[in-house]
């Protein structure tokens, strides 16, 4: 997977981490999730790599130029994360209030990168408290936490708020929608960060596979978003690729009537007209009322600046 992923541009490859003993009690086998047929234990027990395989991993995606980061879900995972020099930490949006593995993560120093799925403004500010406290430079990702996430459940409008209160942080979304729209219309609205569920083919079974992206929406998501970002963050000005639009498409000061040597000009003999090349610009016409000619100039040519006195 992480192969097909580095083909198509991948930056970041983002990895779970469990280790079910220091994670969850035994109660947790008796937690079905919404989006699964067996308990959270099986799927985590099923699914979960060993420390050696995910040193293997982690190696893989480096070899292959990308960053290798990873959500820990206990202690023991965190530690163990560390050990293995990971740049940073991802947190999940179900460990965002869980304080104690924050703070036992944010000890080690390095960018954090949470999410803030079943979570308000008011309870973000405890872990953020946390992480402004050690020092730490960290994302703050919009998430809703339904696999998948249906359009009206998705809260575009808080990464404007997440920007508001939380001026330190970058700003991001964790897209758990079907489909790039949502990833795309939150980095149009400023977030510097996308996270997506990745399969290397919509064929697998598994609960998270219908929001996840394949290798070619990978590549689309990639393609799309750095031209949004490049428009995003385009302040307005007169661009040097409009000049030759211009030309045609704003209007120039003409006469709107026959007019001789001598004549005063008002707003009843001039008007503005394509094409925009001349020396008089439309919105400049305030500045030739109540001039001279000094010469006769037919109707509906332009007026230069050398005509007037």
């Amino acid at each position: 997977m992480v192969k097909k992923a580095a083909e198509k541009g991948c930056e970041v490859i983002k990895h779970q981490t469990h280790f079910l003993d220091d994670e969850m009690t035994p109660d947790a086998k008796k937690i079905m999730p919404p989006n699964a047929d067996v308990s959270i234990w099986d799927v985590m027990e099923k699914c979960s790599l060993t420390r050696d395989e995910e040193i293997n991993l982690k190696k893989i995606v480096e070899d292959l130029g990308m960053i290798y980061i990873s959500t820990p879900f206990s202690r023991s995972a965190a530690d163990f994360l560390n050990d293995i020099n990971v740049p940073a930490f991802k947190i999940g949006s179900g460990e965002c209030d869980n304080l104690l593995l924050v703070e036992h993560i944010a000890k080690f120093g390095k960018p954090i990168i949470l999410s803030t799925g079943m979570q308000n403004i008011s309870s973000v500010k405890k872990p953020v408290e946390i992480l402004e406290k050690h020092s730490i430079k960290y994302a703050l990702l919009e998430c809703t936490n339904i696999y998948p996430c249906p359009p009206e459940e998705i809260a575009l409008g808080s990464l404007a708020q997440l920007s508001h209160e939380f001026p330190k942080a970058q700003i991001g979304f964790s897209d758990h929608s079907i489909g790039p729209t949502m990833s795309l219309a939150a980095v149009a609205l400023g977030a510097t960060i996308i996270e997506k569920h990745f399969t290397d083919t919509k064929n697998r079974k598994g609960p998270d596979i219908s929001c996840s992206m394949d290798p070619d929406e990978l590549e689309h998501l990639i393609k799309k978003s750095k031209d949004i970002a490049y428009a995003r963050d385009r302040n307005k000005f007169i661009a040097d690729i409009e000049k030759d639009v211009y030309r045609f498409a704003r209007s120039s000061i003409v006469t709107d009537k026959d007019l001789k040597k001598g004549d005063t000009i008002d707003r009843h003999n001039i008007w503005a007209r394509r094409p925009g090349d001349g020396e008089i610009a439309a919105f400049e016409f305030e500045k030739v009322l109540g001039k001279t000619l000094k010469r006769d100039i037919a109707k509906n040519n332009q007026i230069k600046w050398s005509d007037l006195e």
